[in-house]
């Protein structure tokens, strides 16, 4: 079957519509990783996971996102970002299009930390009008499923193992000549407790937040598999549930 709704006509939509109320949203950012990877690592990485799963799964999948939260990468350049609230209302908007046909479980396979307090809140918003919203974090579950893949400065913002996926998923746009290793600068304001405002550069000179240079398109290819399976999981079971087991609880 299909799973990709910008290739399916509107009768090929109407028919699994009719059928299946689960769909998945991949959502990203265009922001600098380093001097090796694509601008585009975020939301071309969520873009293959969302497809992949709901290629393997049988459910929809919805075109990416591709612009998210990342105003502190702008002093990199091409790093383009939308604030918060517009993020979080045009991604609201596509899921309650999304419930217009019936789907009442979303699963928003995201690319970006920076996203996570903007669908997080969504997400409880959506569940209130009786839409059921998870978030996939694909760095999340390969830190669990994954532990000793990578080491803890390999898992940072455009570090060895982002470089991974990006290796694993499209090798071409990769530059590992260029690749940095880059131990983060702690500012003089940063004592244990204290959350500051401070911005990529603040921290690093090349956008790379620890090491690039292990990077290795095997262990992408180990990660890959690994999410993939994971969300499968995930999207399989709520295929199985009803809207009333996951919707909000009225007052006890």
């Amino acid at each position: 079957m299909k799973t990709l709704l910008h290739e399916m006509s509107w009768m090929e939509a109407k028919e699994y519509f009719r059928k299946s109320d689960v769909a998945v949203l991949p959502v990203g950012s265009n922001e600098q990783h380093g001097p090796q990877n694509p601008l585009g690592t975020d939301h071309l990485i969520a873009k293959a996971i969302a497809e992949e799963t709901a290629k393997r799964a049988e459910v929809v999948c919805l075109p990416v996102v591709p612009f998210g939260v990342s105003a502190h990468h702008r002093q990199f350049w091409g790093t383009i970002y939308v604030s918060p609230a517009t993020f979080k209302s045009y991604v609201k908007e596509v899921c309650l299009a999304l419930n217009y046909y019936g789907t009442w479980k979303i699963v928003i396979v995201n690319g970006h930390g920076g996203n996570i307090p903007a669908l997080t809140e969504l997400a409880r918003e959506l569940r209130e009008k009786g839409i059921f919203v998870s978030v996939f974090q694909w760095w999340e579950a390969s830190g669990k499923l994954l532990p000793s893949l990578f080491q803890p400065e390999e898992r940072q913002h455009a570090s060895a193992e982002e470089t991974s996926m990006n290796l694993a998923l499209h090798p071409q746009m990769v530059n590992m000549d260029k690749a940095v290793d880059e131990e983060p600068r702690r500012h003089p304001a940063q004592f244990h407790g204290i959350i500051l405002p401070l911005d990529t550069v603040d921290v690093t000179s090349f956008g790379v937040l620890g090491k690039s240079t292990t990077a290795s398109a095997e262990k992408g290819r180990k990660v890959f598999e690994a999410v993939v399976n994971e969300l499968v999981k995930h999207v399989n079971q709520l295929k199985m549930m009803r809207i009333e087991d996951l919707t909000a609880k009225p007052k006890v």
